[in-house]
């Protein structure tokens, strides 16, 4: 598989995880527990991690929150979990963030969206407190920009702006246009008030996957600040996954990205990890990470798997005898004709299922059978490969080779999920 040429950044640095183009694409997640909460969002954060979460953020929005962070990342620490907390800040972060130093320091990275702070206004005191924040604590900043809470100011203006020429251009680009000057004109007015340029990374979140690639883009090719990359509002299951996958993969092939989320609105009661494991397959995929050993399945060869990087291995056979019936592992027939499960792990045969039927687990053959019924018991009949056929080896008389072949009993049919053995004399 060919090389990604990554689009050259600075490297910043998140606690202990690097962020740039001379690093590995970095996978994030957040959680949604009430971060004033703290056992939950330890055990949230724990979870996360365990999945495979490098960098975990967490919503700082009030007191109760700010106050909830030194004793959040002590309780992971004393797990043995050192994941730099990021802290998501909203319209008090500058209130919050002089109010609680504990909090201030104890964050590995602080999150501004410049939609929810003063800059481009009269005066921009908010976000100037935010960034004299983290030059104090020498914290990195990822300065977020939304869609949906796009500096106003600067979007007026420019759709002003926009509106006297000869030829304006649409409304989307425009906005588009307004994303990245909001962000590049926060990132040199963070580095006018002393954070330097390797602490800024930069991320510009939309909803739409078209919108995703092209305002990232402008931005790869405006700055060299290290870029995190996520679709908002992405959505739940099958819908997100798959819109996150379009939007992401395109721009991770260019080389642009230093860091990615997965947005999924989980299912009620459903694990947070759901996008975590997204974002790693995203990567492994496309051949730019490797987490998990990749599995690929034949669906009409079911006991053969092809892993990648891992040595192939022959499946265990189940040995059929005439007048017993040898289920596979966790599988048996009854007297009612049905099939039950067992636990996998128990091999011991059953005394009180229909007389002659035993189960012995030794070996399993890699093709279809005929169950086939004479009197009490149940035999076994080697079947064509083709399971809407009837078998060519499978006689009316019960003796395989005879030419004579019949449809199975009623009740009885090709099965590819049972593998056993021919009948053996």
């Amino acid at each position: 598989m060919p090389e990604i040429q990554r689009r050259k950044t600075v490297t910043a640095k998140i606690g202990q995880v690097r962020v740039g183009s001379d690093a590995p694409v970095v996978v994030q997640s957040m959680t949604n527990t009430d971060t004033a909460d703290a056992p939950s969002t330890i055990q949230q954060v724990a979870e996360l991690v365990e999945a495979g979460s490098e960098l975990v953020r967490v919503t700082v929005n009030n007191d109760a929150a700010a106050k909830a962070v030194p004793h959040i990342v002590e309780g992971l620490a004393k797990r043995g979990i050192n994941v730099p907390i990021i802290g998501d800040f909203h319209y008090n972060g500058h209130q919050l963030l002089k109010r609680y130093p504990a909090c201030a320091q104890n964050l590995a990275k602080y999150r501004i969206n410049p939609g929810n702070v003063s800059i481009g206004r009269k005066d921009d005191d908010n976000f100037r407190t935010m960034i004299e924040c983290a030059v104090e604590n020498q914290k990195p900043v990822r300065i977020g920009v939304n869609w949906g809470s796009l500096d106003q100011a600067l979007l007026t203006r420019l759709m002003d702006e926009n509106s006297k020429r000869p030829d304006p251009a649409p409304a989307r680009d425009v906005m588009l246009e307004a994303m990245c000057r909001s962000a590049l004109d926060s990132a040199a007015a963070a580095e006018h008030y002393g954070l330097r340029h390797d602490q800024i990374i930069i991320s510009g979140k939309v909803s739409g996957v078209r919108d995703l690639i092209d305002v990232y883009q402008m931005l790869a090719a405006r700055c060299n600040y290290p870029l995190h990359l996520g679709l908002t509002e992405a959505g739940m299951g099958m819908k997100g996954i798959v819109a996150s996958t379009a939007g992401l993969a395109p721009l991770l092939l260019a080389g642009i990205g230093d860091t990615i989320r997965v947005s999924l609105t989980p299912k009620p009661g459903a694990s947070r990890t759901e996008e975590v494991l997204t974002a790693q397959q995203v990567l492994q995929s496309l051949g730019i990470r490797s987490f998990t050993p990749q599995v690929t399945a034949c669906r009409r060869r079911g006991t053969q798997a092809r892993c990648d990087g891992l040595r192939r291995q022959r499946p265990r056979r189940i040995e059929a005898r005439q007048h017993r019936h040898l289920a596979p592992r966790h599988l048996r027939r009854t007297e009612s004709s049905r099939l039950c499960r067992r636990p996998p792990h128990d091999h011991s045969p059953r005394r009180h299922h229909r007389p002659g039927l035993q189960e012995n687990p030794r070996r399993l053959c890699s093709y279809p059978v005929w169950l086939t019924r004479t009197g009490n018991s149940v035999g076994l009949k080697e079947a064509e490969p083709a399971l809407s056929e009837a078998p060519s080896g499978a006689a009316s008389n019960g003796t395989p080779g005879n030419t004579n072949s019949k449809p199975p009993p009623s009740g009885l049919a090709v099965t590819d999920s049972i593998r056993l053995a021919p009948l053996q004399k």
